[in-house]
């Protein structure tokens, strides 16, 4: 600090609290918790559900969203600065990664279903709007690595989703969950390819 203010104009604010929406917790210097609590209670405000009913989780298992053939949505520019709110609420919340990463692909014509469904986000949301990421000193250093993917899951266009997460001893370092490029035949080589994604990100 010292060697930067001798050539900068430099103001030390302490311990980092807040930054950019992200609250920043410390537990005596063993554990830092990463949270977004005041941005995801202001989210749930905006639509107006900060008394919304919770949910268990982020979407129904087996819920296939199509991009044609429903209802649309009157409401479109709401619905793109919701999501669009929601993708920069993952940077603490991996849980929602996968949900939020399913309803993004149908920004450019949403439809009612698609509507339920981020409320079915946002519900989740409330009832967990304290969770995040929490990192903790540990002698094991190692990395640790977890794919799998959902083959075939896209009903419009077949594709499957690759998903993976990157652990550094206890602490969860990267996470995705991306559509893959090209169609797979097989269960397998939708596999593989989860694999091939996680393993480069480990590298």
């Amino acid at each position: 600090m010292k060697q930067l203010h001798s050539i900068f104009s430099l103001k030390d604010l302490g311990e980092m609290s807040y930054f950019l929406g992200i609250e920043v917790v410390r537990d005596h210097d063993a554990e830092i918790h990463l949270s977004q609590t005041k941005y995801v209670t202001n989210l749930l405000h905006k639509v107006g559900m900060p008394n919304a009913k919770p949910m268990p989780t982020p979407m129904t298992s087996g819920l296939k969203l199509l991009a044609h053939g429903g209802e649309p949505f009157s409401k479109s520019a709401l619905y793109r600065s919701l999501v669009g709110g929601l993708q920069y609420a993952t940077i603490t919340r991996p849980d929602i990664f996968y949900a939020v990463n399913k309803v993004s692909q149908l920004m450019h014509c949403p439809l009612e279903t698609h509507w339920k469904a981020v409320k079915r986000i946002l519900r989740y949301l409330a009832g967990t709007v304290h969770h995040g990421l929490r990192f903790q000193k540990s002698k094991d250093c190692r990395l640790y690595g977890f794919c799998d993917s959902d083959w075939g899951s896209d009903v419009d266009d077949r594709k499957s989703t690759s998903g993976f997460c990157v652990y550094l001893g206890p602490n969860l370092v990267s996470w995705s969950s991306q559509k893959q490029p090209v169609v797979f035949k097989s269960s397998t080589k939708a596999e593989y390819r989860s694999l091939a994604a996680g393993l480069t990100e480990i590298i």
